[in-house]
């Protein structure tokens, strides 16, 4: 595997092959099972999905596929044949090419002139659909008053953004396991740590408290190993971001865990209100089973002669 390209531009185009597979091993037999999930990536006005393909073991009985209420592709899997392992894998080869925020077109208007520019021009559904508090991301006092140490109203939006992505990098600690998916953003405000998922949903809650639309993204970041290290099968991983609405009708996606805009290193699979809009599978088995065991592998590959 190449590693990293030195003073690489990462907003250049480029493309990917994304594989993601999700294993559940269980100790006694699964009689059905009944799965959806958020599993193709998505076209946006930054990337081209050239081929997406669904591999399910054992056979499914059934398949099938919508657009969901926020435009992701959303999958239902039917598996009936007894079974003690799932194996659900999707491949996908996507075209990227993020273009660069403008800063200082953003800076032109405050965070208070651009929430009333937003109130005005945009969809008013699709405005109130991420501005209003959801089952992960309650606008409580907790996080109204850490929004405003980043987003007060008379600080010009673009480094205000910048900042929030910034803060919320520098004031929280990545830790895996420290949460779940059921953790609150004041257990998160408490404890100071976290990972992906908590920042985003504490981006979206910031952005939403100060009246500007803010919606969970999900996706993919393409990673690279150490120096002088080759990059493991299925070492990388799902990751989460926040994307907030601004004048215009565009929206400005910024990543909180790793401290910078996003770019070409990203693609998405779907956004929503919160995590619980975009779970990659969720579902209901019937089994007797005791135990189970989860395991997820991520490979985002870039393909040659792009970047």
């Amino acid at each position: 595997m190449a590693e990293q390209p030195a003073k690489e531009d990462v907003y250049s185009p480029r493309s990917y092959l994304v594989r993601h597979q999700t294993t559940y091993t269980y100790s006694d037999d699964v009689t059905s099972c009944y799965e959806r999930g958020c599993l193709q990536p998505r076209e946006t006005v930054s990337q081209t999905v050239r081929s997406s393909d669904i591999e399910v073991s054992p056979e499914p009985d059934l398949v099938t596929e919508h657009r969901d209420f926020f435009g992701n592709y959303s999958h239902y899997v039917e598996v009936r044949t007894p079974h003690r392992e799932l194996i659900v894998t999707k491949t996908s080869r996507v075209d990227v090419a993020w273009p660069r925020p403008d800063l200082d077109r953003l800076n032109e208007t405050t965070v208070a002139q651009a929430r009333d520019l937003v109130a005005a021009q945009a969809d008013p559904v699709e405005r109130t659909t991420y501005l209003l508090p959801s089952p992960l991301v309650d606008v409580v006092p907790q996080v109204r008053d850490y929004a405003q140490t980043y987003l007060p109203d008379d600080a010009p939006l673009g480094d205000a953004l910048v900042a929030l992505t910034r803060g919320i990098f520098a004031d929280f600690r990545y830790a895996k396991g420290a949460t779940s998916v059921k953790t609150t953003l004041p257990e998160l405000l408490e404890q100071r740590e976290g990972v992906c998922q908590d920042f985003a949903h504490l981006a979206a809650g910031c952005l939403r408290s100060v009246g500007l639309p803010g919606r969970y993204v999900s996706g993919y970041l393409e990673t690279f190993p150490p120096p002088g290290k080759k990059k493991l099968q299925g070492s990388d991983a799902t990751h989460a971001w926040t994307a907030a609405m601004v004048p215009g009708g565009g929206w400005i996606d910024l990543d909180p865990t790793n401290d910078h805009l996003v770019d070409s290193r990203y693609v998405v699979t779907a956004w929503g209100r919160d995590f619980r809009d975009v779970s990659p599978l969720k579902g209901v088995i019937y089994t007797e089973a005791e135990s189970s065991e989860l395991k997820v592998a991520v490979d985002v590959l870039r393909q040659d002669g792009s970047g």
